[in-house]
């Protein structure tokens, strides 16, 4: 690392977030992505600041205040702590949640009008043209079509009065240059084309100022003119500024200029990649190094989903839900909610939010692949081993390159700012060492040292130790997306130190210590059995009441047609006049054993048929088919305890005998397979 670096904090910052709404997961992506970004930095080992907050002076903050009747103070109050509580209970560690009614900045932003002002960057005129309130933004006639903004779709109006102007128009060449001198200033690339199209149709002068009775007085005085309220978005970006301490505070050289802002592509063009970098030309200070825009969250027609349309979850509410239907703890279900949005957005283009795809994505990714990952390797390691990391096991040298690729490739991808791909790059790992159980099937190999097989002895210490150390390396990789969840892995590893302590170079093979003893083992994500998506599930993630992690009213509290509560004992159906009864001495007859899925894979053929191999008794295997394929992949139930009827006559189907059968209850169509709830001996009888 540089001295330069050593000196200077990594600056990261959000765009401030309106505070005429809740928080959604549209905003959560942004604060969570930054979040994200910031971790990994500090996995680097470079010292970071984090700068996120709310844009308070809006006259559209002001109209909804109006509507909810509030003063407006106490309208901003309310909604930047909700914002707060939001970000606690996602596990955003920001370094400064800046409001721009505070003192400070509207300090700093009555300076850099002063500045501006007195080296003739800013004059008086009259204004007269386009002015959409939404978009707290004024345009020009060719960007107006039939009464609306074509960009953004918001109504406009046709205003006359006197303002201040900010002479953009001035900083052409300098922002081009700039431009064309940094070709990774603004990202994503075809982004950084829309801004040099902007910038070539032409800059006008900026109007930075309205008259108070437009504004009813709600916003950042002028300085020596207080009939005229500085513009917001003026105002806003230098948010950016205030929270380094800047102009007073000497410690600003430490942390400005922005390594980062991130934001939402609506605000990047006009106003974070051309008014921002000519207002701080203007000031004589540094230029950030990189803007980037992401895509938006967008419905099934393709339009921006947010509070306009309601369309948008609230994110703790977004993570109760995970949470009751799961049965997962609530912080493991904030990061799951965390991994859930920068995996499924891609970050480059608009992505369509969808509450069943994250509910999917939360089986498959975190509850079938990592759990059954962990899962595995710690139950195996507490068979094979009792739980102990075996000395001088040999190294796979197949998937020790393979964790090294898989760090390159998330390295690369973090630094382009493609967190999706970054998860995407861990998940290759995750999905290879649940192959490679299935390939070098540690449970054969470990009969096999029982009987005094040298080979198969050392076989099987290199297979569990690659397990255990690629799990170890994932912990270190998912740490910025779920850092609760990766320090709850890690303890299952027997791993005591905080992830947060962890550095990059402890990603390279070999970091995990003979003699660590594993931990109990315990899903991190219970597999979600209720993937319904009904309209009384979307209207409790949409509601706009505030959510705090401490509003412990569950889903079915609020809705009407979701599951209950993990654990919650439910009445036994109505006894029916058709359902026969047996005796206990019928039921004696059924023998129920525990059974461990040696290897499974599909029936040629048939979309529905698995061909699973079970052990049952100390020497005792079988062949047992299942129609679970639609539901379970063959490499996630390899490992597994399950509950097998032994004494069922044997049955051919695809010309496979099949001997015996799994106990499955069945949730809305769906089997869902039922295991002990700790390893038992294979065999154990079930009475």
């Amino acid at each position: 690392m540089s001295s330069d670096h050593a000196a200077k904090k990594y600056y990261v910052t959000t765009p401030i977030y309106y505070v005429n709404g809740q928080p959604h997961v549209g905003s959560a992506l942004t604060t969570v992505s930054c979040d994200v970004l910031v971790r990994y930095q500090r996995l680097l080992g470079r010292e970071t600041y984090f700068v996120t907050g709310t844009d308070e002076n809006a006259t559209k903050v002001q109209d909804a205040a109006e509507k909810a009747g509030i003063p407006t103070k106490e309208f901003t109050d309310q909604l930047a702590a909700a914002f707060q509580q939001c970000w606690r209970a996602l596990h955003i560690e920001y370094s400064d949640f800046i409001r721009t009614t505070e003192a400070r900045h509207v300090h700093a932003v009555q300076t850099v009008f002063r500045i501006l002002s007195d080296r003739g960057y800013i004059y008086r005129d009259d204004y007269e043209g386009w002015y959409s309130v939404s978009d707290e933004t004024f345009f020009r006639d060719s960007e107006v079509r039939d009464g609306v903004a074509i960009e953004t779709g918001k109504p406009v109006v046709w205003v006359k009065e006197p303002n201040y102007f900010f002479r953009l128009s001035a900083f052409h060449d300098r922002l081009m240059q700039h431009i064309e001198a940094h070709p990774d200033f603004l990202q994503p690339e075809f982004r950084r084309n829309e801004v040099i199209r902007f910038i070539n149709e032409g800059l006008r002068d900026m109007s930075i100022a309205r008259p108070r009775r437009a504004t009813k007085g709600w916003g950042i005085p002028v300085p020596d003119d207080p009939d005229q309220i500085i513009y917001v978005w003026f105002d806003a970006l230098i948010s950016y500024l205030a929270a380094t301490g800047w102009p007073e505070d000497p410690g600003f050289a430490q942390i400005w200029p922005a390594d980062l802002h991130f934001m939402g592509k609506e605000i990047f063009v006009r106003f974070h990649a051309t008014l921002w970098p000519a207002m701080l030309m203007a000031l004589d200070l540094p230029l950030p190094t990189h803007v980037y825009a992401h895509g938006w969250w967008v419905d099934v027609e393709g339009r921006k989903a947010g509070k306009s349309t309601g369309g948008l979850p609230h994110p703790v509410r977004f993570a109760e839900l995970l949470m009751q239907r799961s049965g997962a703890d609530f912080d493991l279900a904030a990061d799951a909610l965390r991994y859930l949005l920068c995996r499924e957005m891609n970050y480059e283009q608009d992505v369509e939010f969808s509450v069943e795809k994250c509910l999917l994505r939360f089986n498959s990714d975190l509850a079938n692949d990592l759990g059954n990952l962990l899962n595995r390797s710690v139950n195996m390691m507490l068979k094979f081993y009792d739980g102990v990391v075996p000395a001088d096991a040999p190294v796979d040298a197949e998937i020790a390159q393979v964790a090294a690729q898989v760090r390159e490739d998330y390295a690369r991808a973090m630094s382009e700012y493609r967190l999706h791909q970054a998860l995407a790059a861990v998940w290759r790992l995750v999905g290879r060492m649940n192959r490679y159980i299935d390939e070098r099937a540690p449970w054969a190999l470990a009969r096999a040292a029982e009987n005094g097989d040298e080979t198969s002895r050392q076989e099987l210490a290199t297979v569990m130790y690659a397990c255990l150390e690629a799990t170890r390396i994932v912990s270190i990789l998912i740490a910025p997306f779920m850092p609760v969840a990766a320090d709850a892995l890690r303890a299952q590893l027997g791993i005591t130190q905080p992830v947060a302590l962890a550095r990059w170079e402890d990603l390279h093979w070999g970091g995990l210590p003979a003699g660590t003893r594993v931990g109990p083992p315990k899903p991190l994500f219970p597999r979600i059995q209720d993937l319904r998506v009904d309209v009384q599930t979307l209207t409790f993630l949409t509601a706009s009441r505030p959510v705090s992690k401490e509003d412990t009213r569950t889903v079915t509290e609020n809705t009407t047609a979701t599951a209950p509560t993990p654990g919650t004992p439910v009445a036994p159906p109505e006894q029916g006049g058709n359902t026969p009864l047996i005796s206990i001495e019928d039921f004696a007859k059924v023998e129920l054993r525990v059974g461990e899925v040696l290897a499974a894979e599909p029936v040629p053929n048939t979309d529905k048929l698995l061909r699973l191999t079970v052990q049952t008794g100390e020497d005792e295997t079988r062949t047992i088919l299942s129609g679970i394929a639609e539901y379970y992949r063959p490499e996630e139930l390899v490992g597994r305890q399950i509950v097998v009827i032994c004494n069922l006559q044997p049955r051919r189907m695809r010309g496979i005998e099949s001997q015996g059968m799994l106990l499955a209850a069945d949730v809305g169509g769906r089997p869902v397979l039922l295991q002990p709830d700790s390893i038992v001996p294979v065999g154990a009888r079930i009475r």
